[in-house]
């Protein structure tokens, strides 16, 4: 039980490190990351939207609340997997961030499933 708990709370971690991360980018370097949005024909109107999502989800997934954390991890899911695949069609090689992210997700889960049990 200690080594799932420590895995959990490892991947945990460096998830919400990166989610916090990435929202402090599209807030304090919003010309270089509405450039990227462009390049990838998304509107850059969504791009404070998507820095106050990630941050909720760190606070949801932090949190006890079950049916929130669902949410969450079920949104970051589809996040991570439609980044991989936007970088992935634009060429740009950025895409093992987002599969990074997506291995530290699903184990963040799968860990935090076997705590609760």
């Amino acid at each position: 039980m200690k080594t799932t708990k420590i895995i959990y709370y490892l991947t945990t971690g460096l998830l919400s490190l990166l989610l916090l991360g990435s929202a402090g980018m599209y807030i304090f370097n919003n010309a270089e990351v509405s450039k990227l949005f462009i390049s990838f024909g998304y509107p850059t109107y969504i791009i404070y939207p998507l820095a106050l999502a990630k941050i909720s989800a760190v606070i949801v997934l932090w949190t006890k609340l079950k049916t929130l954390k669902e949410w969450a991890y079920s949104a970051l899911t589809f996040e991570f997997i439609l980044a991989f695949f936007a970088h992935y069609m634009i060429g740009d090689g950025e895409q093992m961030g987002a599969l990074i992210a997506l291995i530290l997700l699903a184990t963040s889960y799968i860990f935090g499933k076997k705590i609760i049990k």
